[in-house]
């Protein structure tokens, strides 16, 4: 039927009880029909993973009320979207993918380990339109408020617009602040890398750990990146693929002689 509601799955890496996932639903549930699959516990910084180690659990959920047909996924959120096509949706797709939103910037670097990502390039490399949606407060009582009027333009123009294959959005929005958000930017992915810390720490056995800490240092002074528009307080949307080949360097590497 023309008139039926487009069927938008939705997923996240901070676990189905993360206050960005229910952010999300709330603001694509007045656009189109929702199906939720996402973590049973946060899975942030899993970036790809798949689990093929052990089973995987799937239990329906009633977290979002009886409008909403949503399950918990023992898995990473590559999973849940594997699950949700071959298993969850029977013979439907879904029109698009949508995961987050994320509690914390997904921006430059981060997009490799992001689980929220790493869920929206599952969706776009089983061919649906995908948008990763990311804010940027790490607090798990973050105030999403903002994010709506985002969310809803934007899924909005990938419905009526579409994507080319293979291809998911990465959105973030900056926290909610005095300062007003000034708009939306298009932007290229910063260069940037993750100066890291191992903090040696000891347990209460006596046996000892490691504590991951760092922090981000932006490589990057060009002023049509993600890094740079976040920091002036615009949302940014950096166009995302799976292909991570250097196509720059495959003249020069055809020169050498491997034989």
């Amino acid at each position: 039927m023309q008139n039926e509601r487009p069927l938008i799955l939705v997923a996240n890496d901070d676990g189905i009880m993360a206050g960005g996932i229910r952010a999300l639903v709330e603001a694509v549930a007045e656009l189109g029909e929702v199906v939720v699959v996402a973590p049973n516990k946060p899975q942030s910084g899993m970036g790809h993973a798949i689990t093929i180690g052990h089973p995987l659990r799937l239990t329906p959920s009633t977290v979002f009320g009886s409008d909403i047909f949503a399950y918990e996924c023992s898995g990473t959120p590559a999973d849940c979207i594997k699950l949700a096509q071959h298993y969850v949706l029977h013979d439907r797709s879904p029109d698009l993918v949508v995961s987050g939103i994320n509690h914390g910037a997904n921006s430059s670097i981060s997009v490799l380990y992001s689980g929220t990502m790493s869920a929206a390039m599952e969706g776009a490399i089983e061919g649906y339109p995908s948008i990763g949606f990311s804010l940027c407060d790490f607090s798990h009582k973050a105030d999403f408020s903002h994010t709506k009027k985002y969310v809803q333009n934007i899924v909005r123009e990938v419905l009526t617009n579409g994507l080319p294959e293979g291809i998911a959005l990465n959105v973030n929005i900056p926290a909610l602040t005095a300062d007003p958000i000034k708009g939306v930017r298009i932007c290229r992915q910063s260069k940037g890398h993750w100066a890291e810390e191992f903090e040696e720490r000891t347990d209460p056995y006596h046996k000892k750990y490691f504590w991951l800490t760092g922090k981000f240092v932006n490589q990057d002074p060009g002023q049509d990146t993600d890094e740079w528009a976040l920091a002036e307080n615009y949302v940014t949307i950096v166009p995302c693929q799976a292909d991570l080949t250097a196509h720059h360097l495959l003249a020069t590497l055809n020169q050498w002689s491997f034989e």
